[in-house]
């Protein structure tokens, strides 16, 4: 069985993972839930269920496996671990998602069936709405869990009790635990159902490991490599393999009001763009930040000494860091110069030393070791 505990162990043996007793852990959990889901599909009755729960006919709440929450300090390997599990799982049907987006996505069906007057003969849309996610996947699994709204605090216990309801497995990883999911929220005490919830349908599992290990290969690589010759390429080419678990990545996009923004390799939270393709593009703020919502870490390649003709370049730069800066989100990249030569003349570069100031801070000890931020607030903005 091609499950997630064989994969972690040939990447062990490959040296493109170094093990912890905290992983080790949540990969045999992960293991049996593959064991679980693989059972669930293909044993007695495997065909009859699957033909039911494509009508959406709800399955017993016994017949559901337990999902997984995975929480603990940042770069301990969470993200890793429940993407060899996605990447392996047994379910055709399945999903890997930022909350921040699911929920997003949410709202947005709701208030279509709102101004369509589309609603269930009860007139309340959750069990619909859990349905129709539960006929597109079967098995969740979100990044980077968190709630931070109170219009997604006010819904997501009614619709995950509708989901688990439906049969739906929900895998997850957060750098908080359970117990302190929108902390401070207002009306907090009218979330802790949820809490509770979560606690009775998924296994809560702490990871870790006393090594940051993403900060440690950060520093291993560098994070800005100037000037832009060979020596640079070839780091940015090391930084990519060491932080994407030595993946070599797929193209993929992203969707930023109705749009597509293409994301030239991406593997395990980590994306590798050029300077053209994100800063001499007709880009805004929406997209930055959905770029840092989307990704741990960004490698970015080819960035110019610019001048009075590329102020519009030196514009989208700033920006992007800035929202890079804001989610701490980790960037790896390659210039022509230092920070400070990056703009010197031009509309604006009086300015930019707010950009050299926060490109110096990227490469500090406490924002390596920061947590990133998938900002629901300024996903919307």
């Amino acid at each position: 069985m091609n499950g997630p505990a064989d994969v972690w162990r040939r990447r062990v043996d490959s040296g493109d993972i170094e093990p912890d007793d905290a992983q080790r852990e949540a990969v045999a959990r992960l293991q049996a839930l593959h064991e679980a889901l693989a059972h669930r599909a293909g044993g007695a009755g495997g065909l009859l269920r699957r033909l039911v729960s494509f009508g959406r006919a709800r399955r017993a709440a016994d017949d559901v496996p337990r999902g997984i929450y995975l929480h603990g300090p940042p770069g301990r390997g969470k993200s890793m671990l429940m993407d060899l599990f996605f990447e392996n799982a047994p379910v055709a049907a399945r999903r890997r998602v930022h909350v921040h987006a699911f929920m997003q996505e949410v709202h947005a069906q709701l208030h279509r069936w709102r101004q369509d007057g589309s609603t269930s003969a009860s007139g309340d849309p959750i069990p619909r709405l859990a349905a129709l996610i539960a006929a597109r996947s079967r098995l969740l699994c979100f990044d980077e869990f968190q709630v931070e709204t109170i219009a997604d605090a006010m819904i997501i216990r009614r619709l995950f009790q509708a989901m688990f309801d439906e049969g739906v497995v929900i895998v997850a990883t957060s750098n908080i635990a359970p117990d302190r999911l929108y902390e401070g929220g207002l009306h907090r005490d009218r979330f802790l159902p949820f809490i509770d919830l979560l606690r009775d349908r998924l296994d809560v599992i702490e990871v870790a490991g006393a090594r940051d290990w993403r900060r440690d290969r950060l520093k291993a690589v560098g994070v800005y490599h100037a000037p832009l010759d060979a020596a640079a390429e070839a780091a940015l080419d090391t930084a990519f393999a060491s932080l994407a678990g030595g993946e070599a990545g797929e193209p993929g996009s992203l969707t930023v009001h109705g749009r597509e923004v293409p994301v030239p390799r991406q593997a395990h939270g980590v994306a590798r763009f050029s300077f053209a393709g994100l800063c001499e593009q007709p880009l805004g703020p929406a997209d930055y930040v959905r770029i840092a919502c989307q990704f741990h870490t960004v490698i970015l390649s080819g960035i110019p000494a610019l001048g009075p003709a590329q102020r519009n370049e030196a514009k989208r730069f700033a920006i992007l860091i800035e929202s890079l800066y804001e989610h701490r989100t980790k960037i790896v990249c390659s210039a022509a110069v230092p920070p400070e030569g990056l703009y010197v003349e031009g509309d604006g570069a009086a300015l930019f030393g707010r950009v050299v100031s926060r490109l110096e801070e990227m490469q500090s000890e406490d924002y390596l070791s920061a947590p990133h931020r998938s900002s629901s607030e300024a996903f919307a903005a």
